[in-house]
């Protein structure tokens, strides 16, 4: 969270491909790159030019190592009809910078600080300096749920700002919000039709993309019994994937594990998963939370509905389900025939 943006005048290891190595695709230098983003799945880069930062057209595929182009297609987000298709006249600033600084300015185009740094989840910080009390800052935490999970929605969603946008001022992030006020008031989430297949939504309203954990999360159960982005993750660090506060089984079964008021209705875990304990399709998160949204080529993140996609749902929707995301060498039909012979599953919800 708090380095996701480098300098790699700074961090010259920053950069994680080799840019000796000569590719099609690699059409810039070293000396090209102010800022580097990402590590974990992708790698972006961006030059500056006067005051503004710019997209370089090619992102480092870390998973498979390879260079793949980077260009958002027109008709492909909701905000390319307002700027040229080329990356070197799409600013950061309106579509990017938001997320990934501390106070953006869009007159002077400068920030705060580069990456989430504090006062983007605890809002200004300057009483606070002075005077170093819990009631000078925000705290997340004793925020109600849905002014709390907005700490995180802010960016982890997809969006608009609720002014009109114009040529060259449509900002893909919420402009004017901060913490201690209401995210609704400056962001509306990416409407969905039922039935409809999108850039950003399946057919059922599960995301399709990343950056789509806050829609999903506020359509959950989850998030309607009052439960918080951070009652799962602590942004600020862990050594447990995705930065959960415990590895995720052990997470999920302190609410979830057998005899508590919220049991999965079996005597133990693997009478609930049909699968081998300590094997993957065995952990919570292999069924609730597929990796089905795409973050670059073939390689997805998690969703965040917490509902279980049966096969049957993905022969109606093409919404993909847990089952063959795991078994893909297998059909649906199969799938949903294994379903139907656990005799701890309703049939009738197995064929939905």
């Amino acid at each position: 969270m708090a380095n996701v943006v480098r300098d790699p005048k700074e961090h010259p290891d920053a950069i994680i491909p080799d840019l000796s190595k000569p590719d099609p695709l690699l059409t810039f230098a070293k000396e090209d790159i102010a800022f580097v983003y990402g590590s974990k799945w992708k790698q972006r880069y961006f030059k500056k030019i006067g005051d503004d930062y710019f997209p370089l057209p090619a992102q480092w595929d870390v998973t498979h190592k390879i260079w793949r182009a980077y260009n958002v297609k027109p008709g492909t987000d909701w905000w390319t009809p307002y700027y040229p298709e080329d990356n070197m006249h799409r600013p950061t600033g309106p579509t990017c910078d938001g997320c990934h600084s501390v106070n953006y300015n869009l007159q002077t185009k400068s920030v705060t600080e580069w990456n989430v740094g504090c006062e983007k989840c605890h809002g200004p910080g300057g009483e606070h300096v002075k005077q170093p009390k819990s009631a000078k800052i925000v705290n997340p935490a004793s925020l109600n749920y849905v002014d709390a999970s907005d700490t995180c929605i802010q960016c982890h969603s997809q969006g608009q700002r609720l002014t009109t946008p114009s040529q060259g001022n449509a900002y893909d992030w919420p402009v004017g919000f901060e913490m201690g006020k209401r995210l609704s008031d400056f962001w509306k989430l990416e409407e969905h039709k039922l039935g409809e297949t999108t850039f950003t939504h399946f057919a059922d309203g599960t995301g399709h993309k990343n950056r789509m954990q806050g829609n999903d999360f506020v359509n959950s159960l989850m998030y309607a019994r009052g439960v918080t982005c951070f009652s799962c993750h602590d942004a600020h660090g862990t050594d447990n994937d995705a930065l959960l506060r415990k590895p995720a089984n052990v997470l999920c079964l302190d609410c979830h594990g057998p005899s508590s008021p919220n049991d999965p209705h079996a005597a133990t875990i693997e009478e609930h998963t049909h699968h081998k304990t300590g094997s993957q399709g065995s952990e919570c998160i292999a069924c609730h939370m597929p990796k089905i949204q795409q973050t670059i080529a073939d390689v997805n993140v998690r969703s965040h509905t917490f509902h279980f996609v049966t096969p049957a749902m993905t022969d109606a929707l093409k919404t993909p389900n847990a089952c063959n995301v795991c078994h893909q060498d297998k059909s649906t039909a199969w799938a949903t025939t294994a379903l139907k012979s656990w005799a701890d599953r309703s049939p009738w919800r197995s064929a939905d």
